[in-house]
């Protein structure tokens, strides 16, 4: 059996658990709650020509503020969640598409992220096949002949991050899913070896899906702090001794973490917010500047402030190996030394958020009233069909001028 029959069929037998659904239902809240927040972005201009599902993720992603499946370093639910609103499907759909992105996401593994792939997007594609498939109703053949048709548009690289290329692949990675399932509905066909063949060619850990376990084997993570996961962790380390320290006191700040917990934190000196929302040095900046690090600390401004700036030039990194590869291997310490000669240091294992300290209602709803959202409107009457309207009513799509011959 190919993995493409392999996932479609898993995908057409799930039986979503109570808690499952209650996930999905955590997952739609998230994420429209994270693209409401978004609808102001200079971006959401510029990708409103696009597609709807394309236009609603690259929207969702923009604040690097939604959910993540930490096994397998992807953002599942900006993906899988406006596939499932533009095709019209529901919290079942949602779950088979998103169980099918954390275990592709899995099987490509830590080395596959390691290397520079943008694993939301090569996972993310197929994945949304499986999503508008469902959502549209098609076979089990069907599907498996979209998740083969979507394979070409799975990719995506690291090195867009910081930039509005990496909210632009996620979108795409959405837009490719949803193509292919209408593909596949019409009555395109693909041979169903592809997936297999590209899981070996982008090097994946495994080649065969495991598709035990709960409906997202590992749970999702939920950002408290609208910036990569990376810096949830050290954020949270430094926030734990903040009230200890004056600004003027501080001579150097030392953070000890595994290697593969900062591999995403690229942006060392960071000179623009989204820079920032991939820097290890400004997570502990806005840690000590800011009474919280919410929208305002990723501007440019906020980055630009000669104070974050001096803070940046005080850290230094040391950076372990380990036998654990992932964004939460180990644990992150900061010592922070003041002239005096004294130190004030933190150890923090989990961040608020993760999946085994997940949000409290009241972290859950404090995120969604930062974003802009009445909660008792969102959190109690939110559907997924309604989730859509919502969308469509605040983020509508352009109409395309047609191009000159």
């Amino acid at each position: 059996m190919t993995i493409a029959l392999a996932l479609a069929e898993w995908a057409h037998s799930l039986h979503p658990t109570d808690t499952d659904l209650s996930l999905a239902q955590r997952s739609l809240v998230d994420t429209i709650a994270v693209t409401l927040a978004a609808r102001d972005h200079p971006l959401v201009k510029t990708t409103s020509t696009l597609s709807e599902v394309a236009h609603w993720a690259s929207t969702g992603h923009v604040l690097d503020f939604d959910d993540l499946h930490m096994e397998s370093t992807t953002h599942i639910s900006v993906v899988i969640v406006p596939t499932v609103l533009a095709a019209g499907g529901t919290a079942e759909d949602y779950l088979a598409g998103a169980g099918v992105m954390a275990r592709l996401g899995n099987a490509l593994g830590w080395s596959h992220y390691a290397r520079g792939w943008h694993a939301t997007c090569t996972a993310g594609a197929p994945a949304a096949a499986v999503a508008a498939s469902l959502s549209l109703g098609l076979d089990i053949e069907q599907t498996a002949h979209a998740i083969s048709l979507a394979i070409p548009a799975a990719g995506g690289a690291q090195r867009a991050f910081g930039t509005p290329g990496k909210p632009l692949q996620v979108g795409f990675a959405a837009e490719a899913g949803l193509r292919a399932a209408f593909l596949a509905r019409a009555g395109a066909r693909s041979d169903l070896r592809v997936v297999d063949d590209w899981l070996a060619l982008v090097g994946a850990r495994h080649i065969a899906i495991d598709t035990s376990g709960s409906a997202i084997p590992g749970g999702l993570a939920i950002k408290l702090f609208p910036c990569c996961y990376a810096m949830q962790r050290p954020i949270g380390a430094m926030r734990s001794i903040r009230s200890e320290l004056e600004i003027r006191d501080i001579a150097a700040i030392r953070v000890c973490t595994p290697a593969d917990t900062v591999r995403p934190l690229i942006h060392h000196n960071p000179t623009t917010g989204l820079e920032g929302k991939f820097s290890l040095e400004y997570a502990l900046a806005t840690a000590l500047l800011d009474d919280f690090p919410g929208f305002a600390s990723f501007t440019d401004a906020a980055v630009q402030r000669p104070d974050a700036d001096s803070l940046v030039r005080l850290v230094t990194v040391e950076l372990p190996e380990t036998s654990e590869d992932n964004l939460l291997a180990g644990d992150v310490t900061i010592s922070v030394q003041r002239h005096d000669g004294s130190c004030a240091e933190a150890t923090l294992a989990l961040p608020p958020g993760s999946p085994d300290l997940p949000p409290t209602p009241s972290e859950m709803a404090a995120k969604v009233v930062s974003c802009g959202i009445d909660v008792p409107d969102l959190t109690a009457s939110l559907t997924w069909e309604n989730g859509a309207h919502l969308l469509r009513d605040q983020l509508p799509v352009l109409m395309r001028e047609t191009e000159p011959a």
